[in-house]
């Protein structure tokens, strides 16, 4: 079984994933995770995201196994990993990592369950189960700046309407690329969290796959 969640930033579908992930005993990758180690990689070199060359070197070099889950989840590697994520090179580079993922899940689980901006679309257009996770931008951004507030406790608190302002940079961004633009796959299952709690979502996500996969 291969289950697919897309949608934008903060919509709550990592959450959802992982939770799929261990309802239905799958394999679980975070493909976003993916361009912010090439994204961390770009900056520990000395460069910027927006260098090509420097993005697609990281991304030829990328390994699943070395990927630094604390080091990746910096705002500046954030903002990096939606630059590179942009770029068609890099994007080509990683696709055969996350379908190998899918077709071959380690573990010997009997599949997976991938969250990004384009599973259903272009990574696994052939997935069992295909949801589309989205909530209102002003929610999203709300969850962000909680997340981001508890995460730094004790430092400089974030400022709710930058988070607000970056969201909708990296939305227009995700949305607008040339390639792989995030957007609902055609026979995507919709799942909007904008006034729903963690387990109402998750509750409904596995209703959308148990719908899929009847």
């Amino acid at each position: 079984m291969i289950i697919a969640v897309d949608g934008p930033a903060a919509s709550g579908k990592g959450t959802l994933a992982r939770r799929l992930a261990e309802r239905y005993n799958l394999a679980y990758l975070d493909t976003g995770s993916l361009y912010r180690a090439v994204a961390l990689a770009v900056l520990q070199s000395g460069a910027e995201p927006s260098d090509p060359k420097a993005a697609l070197k990281a991304a030829e070099a990328l390994d699943l196994t070395t990927i630094d889950a604390p080091a990746i989840r910096g705002d500046d590697v954030a903002r990096g990993a939606s630059i590179v994520a942009a770029m068609a090179p890099v994007r080509l580079a990683i696709k055969d990592v996350q379908r190998h993922f899918a077709q071959a899940p380690p573990g010997s689980k009997p599949g997976a369950v991938l969250d990004g901006r384009d599973i259903g679309t272009v990574i696994c257009p052939d997935a069992d189960a295909k949801i589309f996770v989205d909530a209102d931008v002003n929610v999203r951004a709300r969850r962000r700046y909680l997340e981001l507030k508890t995460r730094k406790s004790g430092g400089a608190s974030p400022n709710e309407a930058e988070v607000l302002a970056d969201l909708i940079e990296r939305d227009a961004r995700d949305r607008g690329r040339a390639i792989s633009p995030l957007q609902p796959a055609e026979d995507a299952l919709l799942l909007d969290t904008s006034n729903l709690s963690i387990e109402a979502a998750f509750q409904a996500a596995c209703d959308l796959v148990d719908q899929a996969t009847v």
